[in-house]
């Protein structure tokens, strides 16, 4: 069985989905679509921007989406997923990749969330950082005796991403370093993802949601809030609305996936992310990146 995987923030690139644009007419046509629904060129931070544009909340999620949705368009009969999940913000574009919303809804919904993301960042300053070579419980008690500072990507063995308020998070890498992690980075993200300082997002985001029709989807979609496969629409809504604050348990999706008879990975989007996590599962696991083979497509 193959699994299609759609990347998160982190996996943009400048240059990112320009191949897309310059070698098929109907990538062409939804990148020009998706301009004219923002209000400003994307492709041309996508293209050619600075890596400090294309960083911004309000713009990543957006070009990501954009290049992870229209490759999976363009492959036609080559996406054919037995069942899909995506970390994140991918997880909209898997969504839309299934066809539970519409091209112009699953835009419409990421262009608001990561508007309301941005803001939530702007009016609580706060950061993520990435634990590495520790366990997962360590770190969970770690954080739970520091307030402000949450568990929030299950990466993979050896990889937890903790969020919350800069102070907290800076105290948590001190206790996380003494504690024996190898590594306590941190990113360079707008905010606190994946924390309770996002709740003025998902409060503002969970109408937008509920106002949008939802299809039943071609093939079971592993959701980040409960790394369970669903294929039902009112379901797959709830689960959407309530991931915003809640840890992407990304190391459990991938475990229920492989279960589930998942035999091979197809990360369709920027970048090779989720294969390298993937990797970190079983060394020797197939994974590829989802090309565009028709040049005239």
């Amino acid at each position: 069985m193959k699994a299609f995987v759609f990347p998160g923030q982190g996996a943009q690139f400048i240059g990112m989905g320009q191949d897309l644009y310059k070698n098929s007419a109907r990538a062409k046509e939804l990148f020009e679509k998706a301009n004219d629904f923002l209000g400003f060129r994307i492709t041309d931070i996508m293209f050619n921007g600075s890596e400090e544009e294309l960083k911004q909340t309000k713009v990543t999620q957006p070009a990501i989406f954009l290049h992870s949705v229209i490759l999976a368009d363009v492959l036609g009969d080559a996406f054919n997923p037995d069942m899909v999940a995506g970390h994140s913000v991918g997880e909209l574009s898997a969504l839309t990749a299934i066809g539970v919303v519409s091209f112009e809804d699953g835009l419409r919904l990421v262009s608001k969330r990561a508007e309301v993301m941005q803001k939530a960042c702007e009016e609580n300053p706060s950061t993520m950082a990435a634990i590495l070579r520790l366990d997962d419980e360590i770190i969970e008690q770690v954080c739970a005796g520091i307030d402000g500072v949450v568990p929030a990507n299950y990466n993979c063995p050896g990889q937890l991403v903790i969020s919350g308020t800069n102070e907290a998070v800076n105290t948590a890498c001190e206790k996380l370093t003494e504690a024996g992690a190898r590594g306590a980075i941190k990113l360079n993200v707008g905010g606190a993802f994946h924390s309770p300082l996002m709740m003025s997002a998902q409060v503002a985001l969970e109408p937008e949601i509920e106002a949008t029709v939802f299809n039943t989807p071609i093939c079971p979609i592993y959701q980040n809030l409960t790394a369970t496969a669903s294929i039902d629409p009112a379901e797959i809504k709830k689960n959407l609305v309530g991931q915003l604050t809640a840890p992407v348990p990304w190391t459990k999706i991938m475990h229920n996936m492989i279960a589930d008879g998942c035999t091979s990975v197809v990360e369709c989007g920027p970048g090779r992310v989720l294969q390298g996590l993937f990797k970190k599962v079983d060394r020797a696991f197939p994974t590829e990146s989802a090309e565009l083979q028709d040049q005239n497509a």
